[in-house]
């Protein structure tokens, strides 16, 4: 493992921003983590562990050490008649993980295929689509300390998984590198067509039985009409997660608003879409400078080729107030931003 100095991080996120890490290393076994923690670590005055990229926003230079994560593989550990338990290395990209289980037919993250990133970043943010979500099959992970070195287990609940949130992004936020991630699948259907337009493509086709391909294919056509390739317009997906409101504001805004999107929740706050807020303040396909909202998804906004990071940033934040403003709704950013 070599350490460089002033690197452009242009490739390693999908925004496509010319960011610049003062070091830079890539990281390729447990060893390496555990190299730069014990020995190397003294000398950075900050440090940032990169996936897939895909959920950054550089806002300006790591003026620190920027970790690049190669460590991959899959590998089943125990399986019944019933179940099967594989653990993934961190860098695995996520969708390769998805590929690797519709392929032998295991149930349980067909529907969210196509996320991008990288499998260590799943259990931060509790990805979710399509009504799954990662906590839903999650049976483990391990992660390094990156105060200790030393590693340490973390079983479902202790992750604290919420909404697109877990105790990584919150009290344990920067004390950890994960390591491995511990999935368990069902190996018997187990099909989950309620949410979003699956069962329409389903149905389009006359496939009668899905399977977990079947699901996952569906998924990914759904996701290629809606969502640009962030190789050919940068952008990190969902800029925005959806907003969970008191009850009491959702029935006022459906009140001048009757085709208000709304789900009751367990909680009993109600889920308003994102998009749909941002599209009834008149933002999609809405384009100022380098930057704006695509014209397919509102809660996607895209880098058209020149833009900064300051200037991605400061036009959601105009979005954010837009809504807020119109509905009284605070949208909170679902990407990453390196201030």
């Amino acid at each position: 493992m070599s350490i460089l100095e002033y690197v452009s991080l242009q490739p390693y996120n999908t925004f496509g921003l010319d960011a610049t890490a003062h070091y830079f290393c890539r990281v390729q076994s447990k060893s390496d983590i555990q190299y730069l923690i014990e020995d190397e670590w003294q000398y950075y005055r900050q440090h940032l562990i990169i996936g897939g990229g895909s959920n950054l926003l550089f806002c300006s230079n790591v003026d620190g050490l920027a970790i690049i994560n190669e460590i991959v593989g899959i590998e089943i550990i125990k399986e019944d008649d019933d179940y099967v338990w594989i653990q993934c290395l961190s860098g695995t990209t996520w969708h390769d993980v998805v590929l690797y289980c519709v392929d032998r037919d295991w149930y349980g993250i067909e529907n969210l295929s196509l996320i991008p990133g990288t499998i260590g970043a799943a259990p931060m943010q509790n990805i979710g689509a399509y009504g799954a979500e990662l906590k839903d099959v999650f049976e483990e992970l391990e992660a390094i300390d990156l105060r200790t070195a030393k590693s340490k287990i973390f079983s479902n609940a202790a992750c604290e998984f919420g909404y697109r949130e877990s105790i990584f992004k919150k009290a344990e936020k920067g004390n950890y590198f994960i390591y491995s991630v511990t999935l368990k699948l069902h190996k018997k259907p187990k099909i989950n067509t309620a949410y979003g337009d699956i069962q329409k493509v389903i149905s389009e086709k006359n496939i009668l039985h899905p399977t977990a391909k079947d699901i996952s294919d569906a998924v990914i056509s759904i996701r290629e009409s809606k969502l640009p390739n962030p190789k050919v317009l940068g952008n990190a997906g969902s800029f925005f997660k959806n907003p969970e409101v008191e009850k009491t504001l959702a029935l006022q805004i459906q009140h001048s608003h009757p085709n208000l999107p709304m789900y009751e929740l367990e909680n009993g706050k109600v889920k308003i879409p994102a998009a749909w807020l941002i599209e009834q303040c008149g933002w999609k396909g809405k384009k100022i400078g380098n930057t704006g909202n695509h014209a397919k998804q509102a809660l996607v906004i895209v880098n058209y080729g020149n833009a900064s990071g300051t200037e991605i940033w400061q036009h959601a934040q105009q979005v954010q107030l837009s809504v807020n403003e119109t509905f009284g709704i605070h949208l909170e950013p679902e990407v990453n931003v390196w201030l």
